[in-house]
């Protein structure tokens, strides 16, 4: 490969039609009754979504190579991430090498620092640098994984996360993590209503079947305390992002009171090596649980995951498809993969990104092999309408 330079970035937005795994319509689990830190009140309880979940839009990042070659990545962000990608993190990229993703990546990171170190700059950060790695893999005619060193497994073996657990059994899912559905403000009957859910689905799918509750920062420590001490008697796999993702010291608590054998997993909305070197440090976790879409890219996930690594933790990403199928292929330390049930009812196996993009490969039996492909190995799909709102 010669020594190709990126030529332009460009940044759009996607609106609607499934595109989104935030946005999607009325009836679907996803935005289903699910607890979240809102629920204490009332008028945003029912619906995430009349909090604003769905407010940011998805995402799309390309970058072209002199030679015509187009790179991109799916993330969530939306205009305002665009705006961050055109207007101030192009710089960085139009003209560089492709190979210097490690340069570019620093110098998106420090530039931004002073409004940015989480959220939705990482957010942007992580389309630019997923972009640049899907365009060296295309350049090179390699898929990702094989540019991160090689697969370490023949497939990947996947749990499901949706409403849904009894089918995902059916469907040779190892386990299924269903979205915890009542919070601290709706008291001890919704306490009671989440664990006659947890003991029904246990008696559905018997005791070999992981169950696990995903409670995305909805809870305080003496809620979750309760919870995973009542879940135990259920046979609770582990309890994922009880409380807000700052709250450090009351993870580790946490960690520290619930049963013997029991998981607390996080990670989901946490950023850059730095804050997962909290988490690892404190003892906060069991598996984290980064999102390669979120957390600043597969450039930095690798850091994450090496930190990982030396503290003995698992890194078993949040959802993102391909883009975290191809790093769980290399590491011996990912055991498994998270697979997120988009049909509307859990009911069926469909690719998370339908319809944006194509030949996004789905599990089979509970189990995925990563195609060998060039890039992340999808294509963006030209019946989706993309907008590009801003220039530079």
């Amino acid at each position: 490969m010669r020594a190709e330079r990126v030529r332009e970035v460009r940044a759009y937005t996607v609106r609607g039609g499934g595109a989104d795994y935030h946005d999607q319509e009325r009836g679907h689990w996803i935005d289903d009754h699910i607890a979240t830190p809102m629920a204490k009140y009332p008028g945003f309880r029912e619906s995430r979504q009349s909090f604003g979940l769905n407010v940011l839009g998805t995402l799309v990042v390309e970058v072209e190579a002199d030679d015509g070659t187009v790179g991109f990545a799916v993330t969530t962000g939306g205009e305002p991430a665009a705006w961050v990608v055109e207007r101030h993190l192009a710089r960085f990229v139009e003209g560089a090498p492709v190979t210097e993703v490690e340069r570019v990546w620093d110098q998106m990171y420090l530039s931004t620092l002073f409004y940015g170190r989480k959220g939705l700059v990482l957010n942007a950060i992580s389309g630019v640098d997923l972009a640049l790695w899907d365009l060296l893999g295309r350049l090179r005619e390699e898929p990702v994984y094989a540019l991160l060193g090689g697969a370490v497994r023949d497939e990947l073996v996947c749990y499901a996360t949706g409403a849904r657990p009894d089918l995902a059994q059916q469907m040779g899912f190892i386990g299924g993590k269903m979205p915890l559905q009542h919070g601290p403000a709706e008291g001890e009957d919704g306490l009671a209503a989440n664990l006659e859910r947890l003991r029904a689905m246990r008696e559905e799918v018997g005791e070999d079947f992981w169950l696990m509750w995903d409670c995305w920062m909805a809870l305080d420590l003496d809620y979750a305390t309760r919870l995973a001490a009542a879940s135990a008697e259920h046979g609770l796999r582990w309890i994922e992002e009880a409380l807000p993702p700052d709250d450090y010291w009351g993870y580790a608590e946490l960690r520290s009171r619930v049963p013997r054998g029991m998981l607390v997993t996080t990670g989901e909305h946490e950023a850059t090596r730095y804050g997962f070197r909290l988490l690892l440090e404190m003892g906060c976790a069991d598996i984290i649980q980064p999102d390669v879409g979120w957390c600043g890219g597969l450039t930095e996930l690798v850091k994450i995951s090496a930190l990982a690594e030396a503290h003995g933790v698992p890194v078993v990403p949040h959802g993102s498809s391909v883009y975290s199928y191809h790093f769980v292929v290399t590491r011996q330390h990912s055991p498994f993969a998270e697979f997120l049930m988009m049909a509307p009812g859990a009911d069926e196996v469909v690719p998370m990104f339908s319809p944006l993009l194509l030949d996004e490969p789905v599990p089979e039996n509970g189990r995925l092999r990563v195609p060998d492909r060039p890039g992340f190995g999808v294509r963006l799909n030209p019946e989706c309408e993309r907008q590009r709102p801003y220039t530079h």
